[in-house]
């Protein structure tokens, strides 16, 4: 193991003490040792078309954490960028906002804030959010006293997030869709799952239901549902 470490450390040591290209830095990370890769996306300056934005979200998802977690940090800074390199990428994004590192996750919400300004993205990406966030809560609906703790912190966990991306996009949200929602999770036990109902609603001034919603919640048992 502690050979294992030294090589990745000496790995990663070599490509940020050399000079290596930026086409040599993209091969690292569409084919390289995940200590190359890691250490090749950090060393990018930028991306410079969407073949190269394909090589970097695909590990995003579904590779060693390590990776995911450099290329999520990126992302803050390359999404910005250039947005249109991005808008294709809805599912794979839709992935990394509920990885079980909550690091990636919020580094995610961060870097997608800026597609908030390409319909291309949004419309189908707050489609597929909502259809998530419904299942999710049915799951987490269902639980029992019988369901294993990990079983049920992992779905809380997956609502937590996606009830957060909905606060960063509810505006494009249709009205009925975000009501049905959170008429739901109001009421759901988990605390945190209430408090960021009650956050989403601090953006609710002028629909009746909603200000009801919001109201209700203003008498929560929490102080951090509460506050909002």
């Amino acid at each position: 193991m502690n050979n294992k470490h030294n090589e990745d450390f000496n790995t990663a040591l070599n490509i940020y003490e050399n000079e290596y290209s930026h086409e040599d830095l993209i091969s690292l990370l569409n084919n390289g040792s995940v200590a190359e890769k890691q250490a090749a996306v950090l060393k990018l300056d930028t991306i410079w078309n969407k073949e190269e934005a394909k090589i970097l979200m695909k590990n995003l998802t579904g590779c060693d954490g390590k990776i995911r977690e450099a290329v999520s940090f990126r992302l803050k800074e390359f999404i910005p960028e250039n947005p249109k390199f991005y808008t294709e990428f809805q599912n794979t994004i839709m992935d990394a906002i509920i990885d079980i590192n909550g690091n990636i996750c919020r580094n995610m919400l961060c870097a997608i804030y800026s597609l908030k300004n390409y319909p291309e993205f949004y419309i189908d990406f707050c489609k597929k959010l909502c259809t998530k966030t419904e299942e999710s809560i049915e799951k987490v609906k269902s639980f029992d006293i019988q369901d294993g703790k990990y079983k049920i912190n992992k779905e809380v966990f997956k609502l937590y997030w996606y009830l957060e991306t909905i606060y960063e996009f509810c505006t494009f949200i249709e009205k009925n869709t975000l009501i049905k929602i959170l008429s739901q999770t109001k009421d759901i036990n988990d605390y945190t799952i209430r408090e960021k109902t009650a956050k989403i609603l601090s953006k609710a001034h002028d629909d009746k239901e909603l200000l009801t919603i919001k109201q209700e919640l203003k008498s929560d048992r929490n102080y951090y549902v509460r506050r909002y």
